[in-house]
């Protein structure tokens, strides 16, 4: 070694290897950066000495101290393959030049192929394809241009079966070849262009390939990967294992992106007002619509002319901007007929049920929040008028109750809700563990319309949402629905949950409904994968709480030790 090189190296002055002329073995045009350059404390010593045979036998020979002495004189300059070359970190966006590109296997020997990437320009990113790492797990991918690089580390990805990869590789084993990976980064992405993919396996190994990237709006780039993820296939029970995936970082990310949606949508929606003004109001009917408009017309004529509805407003927000003018011109239509109050918001797009019911708080002019669904009609005609009754009593359980729900044949929809939990088993490489996965249930579903102890007031630990009456402060103070959860589905059983921390138990009050459950709106492909998403974000969020003293539908919680 030169005296110049080993100077460098005794005082610790790495800057100043980018000076330093190639040694003649570096390959033609290689250029170095010193961002480039890992530093000892990151360096994989092992690593670079089992990629590197020859360092390893001249470390022996004495010629080195240890593969990092050599890789700071020479292998650096050299583009020496270094294990985990992209000592980045992991899972987010870096605004700095593409790394130099570490020696790739032969693709006749690691079978790799990136199907798409998506990118939104705030940051989100999106790839999906196969690799067939059976020989040495894949380790991350890293998603680089020349203006920005992302490495996803392999335990955030979410690997599922690939029959088609298993049936071209003739590979009939139990391994899941294919991947999808999801990041938000909330940063600006410019250039997304061409991208290097580059797979890095556990034994240090490479392979790589070039695909454009697709840019692409965000709403379309959440249903997609909602898509892909409610018909991603497993070996094993596909149900449990769609959400026991979520948990090494894809259900986070998902439920950021799904978050930063939200909040755009509903930072400016249009809206107008119709019917009589200045009446004192004792209630705001809000109503969240997608997809159905005709719902708002029917509400209208069914709820209007019964007794005490004139002390209410509706008020209806739509995740389906398209609706927009033919919901104004009903909305118009409905207050004159009928001489109701009432008021339209239109949304850009679908923000979901939490966040739909929650921006109608800035139109209510009452202060008490009734959030009902499209498809809940009046069973009794004087349920608007007992509504107001029991608000003014000061009976136990007016802060946050539901009530008795129907269905369509008469029989009992809802009389309250429960938890429960299903132990189930999920495979993790080679073996199995247990899951455990929260879900509701409806005291007295199907029963008779009569003659049931379900309809009698009495806490409960949920109610739905298809129908939920609170007092507005209260429902401020709890964080109204909470707006994680993608498009609608457990926001109602959080709601109580979150009321019972602060010791207020829901209740299930005697005013009774129909509920055409499932028929208020259009339930498409994403809307499944939102549903997987929020299953595993309700049970992370809730097991330990409901696993002391709340499953089962006589829970050993003292709110609700009375027997049924």
């Amino acid at each position: 070694m030169s005296d110049e090189v080993a100077r460098i190296f005794e005082e610790g002055n790495f800057d100043e290897i980018v000076g330093v002329a190639p040694d003649a073995s570096a390959p033609a045009g290689h250029t170095s950066a010193i961002e480039n350059f890992i530093d000892e404390a990151n360096f994989d010593e092992q690593g670079y000495l089992r990629l590197n045979p020859d360092v390893a036998a001249s470390i022996g020979q004495g010629a080195f101290a240890s593969g990092y002495q050599h890789y700071v004189l020479h292998g650096f300059r050299e583009g020496r393959d270094v294990p985990h070359a992209i000592n980045l970190p992991r899972n987010r966006l870096l605004r700095a030049a593409a790394l130099a590109t570490p020696a790739a296997t032969s693709s006749a020997e690691t079978p790799f192929n990136v199907e798409a990437v998506l990118a939104s320009s705030t940051g989100a990113i999106f790839i999906v394809g196969w690799i067939d790492d059976t020989a040495s797990a894949l380790e991350s991918l890293r998603i680089s241009n020349p203006s920005w690089q992302i490495v996803l580390d392999a335990t955030s990805m979410i690997r599922i079966r690939r029959g088609d990869v298993e049936n071209a590789l003739g590979r009939q084993v139990v391994h899941r070849f294919g991947f999808i990976g999801f990041v938000y980064t909330d940063q600006t992405l410019e250039n997304a262009g061409t991208l290097l993919i580059q797979a890095t396996f556990a034994n240090a190994g490479h392979v790589q390939s070039q695909t454009a990237c697709r840019p692409t709006s965000e709403v379309e780039l959440r249903n997609i990967l909602l898509t892909r993820l409610a018909d991603a296939d497993f070996h094993g029970n596909p149900g449990v294992e769609r959400i026991a995936c979520l948990d090494g970082g894809m259900g986070s990310q998902i439920v950021a992106f799904n978050r930063a949606i939200t909040r755009r949508l509903v930072a400016n929606p249009y809206m107008e007002r119709f019917g009589p003004p200045g009446r004192r109001l004792r209630g705001s009917i809000v109503v969240a619509l997608y997809g159905r408009a005709e719902y708002l017309h029917a509400q209208n004529a069914l709820y209007s002319g019964l007794p005490g509805i004139e002390d209410y407003e509706f008020i209806y927000v739509s995740n389906s901007p398209e609706l927009g003018e033919t919901l104004m011109r009903e909305a118009k239509i409905g207050s004159y007929i009928y001489d109701i109050a009432q008021t339209v918001m239109v949304l850009p797009g679908n923000a979901g049920f939490g966040a739909a019911n929650n921006v109608a708080l800035a139109a209510a002019r009452s202060d008490r929040i009734l959030n009902v669904n499209p498809d809940v009609f009046p069973r009794d005609p004087a349920w608007a008028a007992k509504h107001t009754q029991l608000i003014d009593s000061g009976a136990d359980g007016t802060r946050l109750f539901g009530v008795p729900l129907y269905y369509d044949d008469g029989s009992l929809m809802h009389g309250g809700m429960y938890f429960e939990a299903d132990e189930a088993i999920s495979i993790v490489g080679d073996g199995f563990s247990r899951r455990r996965m929260l879900r509701v249930e409806h005291y007295g579903k199907g029963a008779p319309p009569e003659g049931t102890p379900y309809m009698r007031a009495r806490p409960v630990p949920a109610v739905t949402g298809a129908f939920i009456s609170s007092n507005r402060s209260w429902f401020e103070k709890l964080g109204g629905f909470t707006e994680d959860f993608v498009f609608g589905h457990y926001e109602d059983a959080d709601l109580c949950l979150k009321s019972l921390e602060q010791g207020v138990p829901s209740w299930l009050q005697d005013i009774r409904l129909w509920h055409f459950e499932g028929k208020g709106s259009t339930r498409l492909p994403p809307h499944e994968g939102g549903s997987i998403v929020n299953r595993w974000l309700f049970s992370r969020r809730w097991d330990d709480m409901l696993a002391r003293d709340m499953l089962g539908a006589s829970p050993a919680n003292p709110y609700f030790i009375e027997e049924l």
